[in-house]
């Protein structure tokens, strides 16, 4: 079994190395863009990382192994389980009448006759199938047009004389819609059966929502389900940085009609335009996740599921749309492509001007070894103009240590608190923010090293930004390994880093370990936020004197309407606990287990239930993998 096992982690394995090649080559112009391409990056970053950027999508593809197969299985049986336990409910609901929209173009008879079907197999009766034929000339096509039309009154087909493409098209199926809600379905994929009848029920429990969408997952031209994209409630910076929305996504037909339906010129990324213009229109507020897997689309030879960099221009509209969505909401904000995942955005705010100044509080007993390298490195490597640094020495008495503060102190105005007290991380970081006097704070550990010069800028440009509270950085281990990619809350009880231990390079699951997105938490060995704003949550809790008072900060930041952000641009390096030990000594395992109880009973649903999560997804690891 291992054997067979080791072999279908190969083919796997070969199959995304030849597709990270392809899509690279798209991306670049062809062939001859990718080689000219590469020379620039073998002259600038060495032949090794020109091999590691290439394959990283090929190594450790932890969510097609085996296990993970059998752990989507067993996903789908419990969801079909739960289907038929709501079917009679979905049946005899008296609901929203909800409009389908296709556009349909030459689509080969076989694929849209399942497209069509998978809609006339809805549970939920209360719909309409509104499709748009765009100029179609293959007769295999029109034939099954016109025989579902026939066969089914609720079908309703506008013919145009002149190909307009998929953005025309659905806003003609819009055009002959009556439904309260729309949604919108490729001609060649397919809707889950009870699709429309959980929609439904969410329009029931939240009558206010112009915008409802699920997860999905990919089918072969065998039937086989793969690839379940298993998504998080509604995360704004998630959407600049991707289309994680895309489909089943049910809109207010209102809405979309006063939007204009879809625009042309964003063909390709057309519902990423849509989504974004709903955003501005109605707030996050109006916008819902249906945790469950209701479209599935269809993998082929020339669909953009098969190869997501296979329509290049896709990728230049969605910047287009990210671009125009953040000017439009008075956010000078360029948009570029996300590294380590070309088909990703990375959206690029200033910092503000004039710059605010920013202190870094540096909590440390002893141990000169760190804390020397943890100053050094924040001074050689930051390039940012208005900044100091904080040492909070929590009673300190090697001589070497003391005589070292004094000369920083008097070298370059390093500004030392000393406290003779216990240790209790929130204190400490709570006294040295209540004699600060600049606009922002970063809690910063000793045994962190600064690695990009421009990490200081990065956070600013997000913490600065209306509605973010904490910003918090990505930390590596010395390894190369993934420390912190923001904190998925209820992993081993509390709480636990997103993608802990990934290598360097990879994008892990759908991209999330490297893209900017919100997460409900992120962890104080480095954190900015507004002074204001700490002062206003109160501080740190200081009944949580070692773990968790970074998530149950980062909580009340956010009771209080503000958004935690994670930027993976901002890149350190954390020799974890380095300084203080690991907690497995008696008197510390009692503190800590005291300390996850406290949590429990202060945040307990939510940490059961994170909104940046999903809720098919383990609770047992930090990778991302389906649960059990």
């Amino acid at each position: 079994m291992s054997s067979l096992r080791s072999l279908a982690n190969v083919v796997v394995r070969a199959r995304r190395l030849a597709q990270a090649a392809l899509q690279s080559a798209r991306v670049r112009g062809g062939p001859l863009g990718l080689v000219r391409h590469q020379l620039e990056r073998v002259r600038s970053q060495g032949l090794r990382s020109v091999f590691e950027q290439l394959t990283s999508h090929a190594r450790e593809d932890r969510w097609s192994t085996p296990d993970q197969v059998v752990a989507y299985r067993r996903l789908l049986e419990r969801l079909d389980r739960e289907d038929r336990d709501v079917r009679a409910e979905f049946e005899s609901a008296d609901g929203p009448l909800i409009s389908i929209l296709m556009p349909v173009w030459n689509t080969p008879a076989d694929m849209l006759r399942e497209a069509i079907g998978s809609v006339r197999n809805q549970v939920y009766p209360h719909w309409e199938l509104c499709i748009a034929d765009d100029a179609s000339d293959a007769p295999a096509t029109l034939a099954a047009l016109a025989s579902v039309e026939a066969a089914d009154d609720r079908i309703r087909i506008v013919r145009r004389s002149a190909n307009g493409h998929i953005c025309v098209a659905s806003t003609e199926a819009l055009a002959i819609a009556t439904g309260q809600f729309v949604a919108f379905l490729d001609h060649d994929d397919r809707l889950h059966p009870f699709a429309l009848g959980w929609m439904a029920r969410e329009v029931a429990a939240c009558p206010q929502a112009d915008l409802i969408y699920s997860d999905e997952d990919k089918i072969d031209e065998a039937g086989r389900r793969f690839q379940p994209h298993l998504k998080p409630d509604f995360n704004y910076e998630l959407l600049l940085s991707q289309n994680y929305v895309c489909h089943l996504a049910m809109y207010r037909r209102a809405v979309v009609a006063d939007l204009g339906g879809l625009r042309p010129g964003f063909e390709g990324s057309q519902d990423h335009d849509l989504v974004l213009r709903v955003v501005e229109h109605s707030g996050a507020a109006r916008i819902r996740h249906v945790p469950r897997i209701l479209y599935h689309w269809r993998v082929h030879t020339m669909s953009t599921a098969s190869a997501p960099a296979a329509k290049p221009y896709a990728w230049l509209a969605g910047r287009r749309a990210v671009e125009g969505h953040l000017h439009r909401s008075g956010m000078e904000a360029s948009v570029d492509e996300a590294p380590d995942a070309p088909t990703l955005y990375r959206p690029k705010f200033p910092v503000p001007q004039p710059i605010p100044s920013v202190e870094v509080i540096v909590p440390t007993r002893d141990r000169l070894d760190l804390l020397r390298q943890c100053i050094d490195s924040i001074r050689a490597r930051t390039r940012y103009g208005n900044y100091r640094i904080c040492v909070v020495d929590n009673g300190s008495v090697e001589p070497e240590t003391l005589a070292c503060l004094e000369r920083w102190r008097a070298g370059f105005g390093l500004r030392v608190l000393r406290i003779e007290a216990p240790f209790n991380f929130s204190m400490l970081n709570n006294r040295a923010v209540a004699t600060s006097d600049c606009d922002f704070v970063v809690l910063l550990n000793n045994d962190i090293e600064v690695g990009s010069t421009d990490w200081i800028d990065e956070m600013v440009s997000h913490a600065a930004r209306p509605g973010v509270g904490c910003v918090g950085a990505r930390l590596w281990y010395p390894d190369d390994t993934l420390q912190h990619g923001g904190v998925v809350l209820g992993i081993n009880g509390v709480a636990a880093h997103a993608h802990k231990s990934l290598r360097r390079g990879l994008p892990g699951y759908f991209g999330r370990a490297v893209v900017l997105q919100s997460f409900s938490a992120v962890t104080a060995a480095c954190l900015m936020v507004r002074r204001d704003t700490y002062l206003k949550a109160g501080g740190m809790d200081e009944s949580l004197a070692v773990a968790f008072n970074d998530i149950d900060f980062c909580l009340r930041v956010r009771q209080q309407g503000f958004r935690t952000v994670w930027t993976p641009f901002a890149e350190l390096v954390h020799h974890e606990s380095a300084s203080r030990g690991l907690d497995v000594e008696p008197s510390k395992r009692a503190r800590f287990e005291a300390e996850a109880a406290s949590m429990r009973k202060r945040w307990g649903p939510l940490l059961d239930r994170d909104p940046a999560y999903s809720p098919h997804l383990t609770l047992q690891r930090e990778d991302f993998s389906i649960w059990p």
